[in-house]
């Protein structure tokens, strides 16, 4: 990936970027807010949008992933941290010419087919669907969605931590997509912030626990020496990507229906191992919960307790050492994601850890 790898060190900086937050703005965040009945609300660095969510005429329904689970997380922190809607930020939608900073123009173009989408997706019926209504209705969501996770990026370095309630599309890589991800949202947010901060993050570390192989940014980083990649995932199931395992620098091949104790110790041995072999500037956290027992896809038996256990263990290894780190939600596909999910984020809130 050598082109890759010097567009993120020598591209040109002129265009107008629209999803970072400027300096004064993150300071003014940072200030409470009060609102008439003297209510203190702090804004967090929690990135959501309604406009994250998938609809196309009840199609997004033929695919187990939950369209609307970022707006179920979002209604669960509002109740369980006291919080309002105006706590998040909330992104910009990506341009083309953003895109175009990793991807190729080839790839983006073969997004105008409804055809190529459906494969994407994994939804067949879009094939029938005019792709303007596609476009509106799976593609201009997941645009919003990785806009998330580039803005969550930068939020992580100013406040040492930050969540996208969405994003963490691991299979798609520069020049391809997969298994529902139609952006490289990983690789976006890495790119622009080694190009945008040379002096803050020069090294940085992925840590993929979805249960499947992360090998859309494993492609994209292939080579790089300033990207080190932990990955934890279900050997036995897609994307079985043997090419893109080459890039992965701590690997852990679970097998079916894997449980908690030998999982979060093999988390444990990984994350010790890395920070032995590589010191990140910042870590990018692929927060899958397709581990937990039940999920239609994972394949795995890892309980509600033992995710929230793995978040708190992830956190705390990379906090503790005053390394930012930015949570991205990955794949999930049972209803109760959602709750697991929302209930991490409080745990780790409550346990002082953001």
């Amino acid at each position: 990936m050598k082109k890759l790898t010097e567009k993120v060190h020598h591209e040109e900086k002129g265009q107008h970027e629209v999803v970072w937050v400027r300096q004064a703005d993150v300071k003014a965040s940072q200030a409470p807010m009060v609102d008439d009945a003297r209510t203190i609300k702090t804004k967090l660095p929690i990135v959501y949008s309604e406009r994250y969510g998938v609809r196309f005429a009840g199609l997004e329904k033929l695919h187990p992933f939950d369209a609307a689970k970022g707006q179920h997380i979002q209604k669960f922190l509002l109740d369980d941290l006291v919080l309002e809607s105006g706590n998040f930020y909330e992104p910009t939608e990506l341009s083309k010419e953003e895109l175009q900073r990793v991807h190729t123009r080839k790839y983006l173009r073969s997004l105008n087919w409804s055809f190529n989408v459906a494969c994407i997706a994994e939804v067949p019926p879009l094939v029938f669907v005019p792709n303007c209504y596609v476009q509106r209705g799976y593609l201009r969501p997941m645009r919003f969605q990785a806009a998330g996770s580039i803005l969550a990026g930068k939020l992580a370095l100013d406040h040492g931590w930050a969540i996208n309630l969405g994003g963490g599309f691991h299979h798609c890589c520069a020049s391809r997509g997969g298994g529902f991800c139609p952006y490289a949202d990983i690789t976006l947010m890495l790119v622009r912030l080694f190009e945008q901060e040379p002096h803050r993050v020069r090294r940085a570390m992925i840590v993929d626990l979805d249960a499947h192989q992360g090998n859309g940014h494993e492609r994209d980083f292939a080579g790089n020496e300033f990207v080190y990649i932990l990955d934890m995932y279900n050997a036995f199931i897609y994307p079985r990507d043997h090419v893109a395992k080459l890039s992965i620098r701590c690997a852990v091949e679970l097998k079916h229906r894997t449980e908690d104790a030998y999982y979060l110790r093999q988390l444990r041995r990984c994350l010790s191992q890395s920070l032995a072999d590589f010191q990140p500037d910042i870590v990018v956290y692929n927060a899958g919960t397709d581990v937990l027992k039940g999920d239609p896809l994972g394949n795995l038996d890892i309980t509600a307790e033992g995710v929230i256990e793995r978040d708190y263990m992830v956190f705390q290894t990379f906090r503790s050492r005053g390394i930012p780190i930015v949570m991205l939600l990955s794949g999930g596909y049972l209803k109760s994601s959602a709750r697991v999910i929302a209930g991490s984020i409080v745990n780790l809130k409550r346990s002082l850890l953001l």
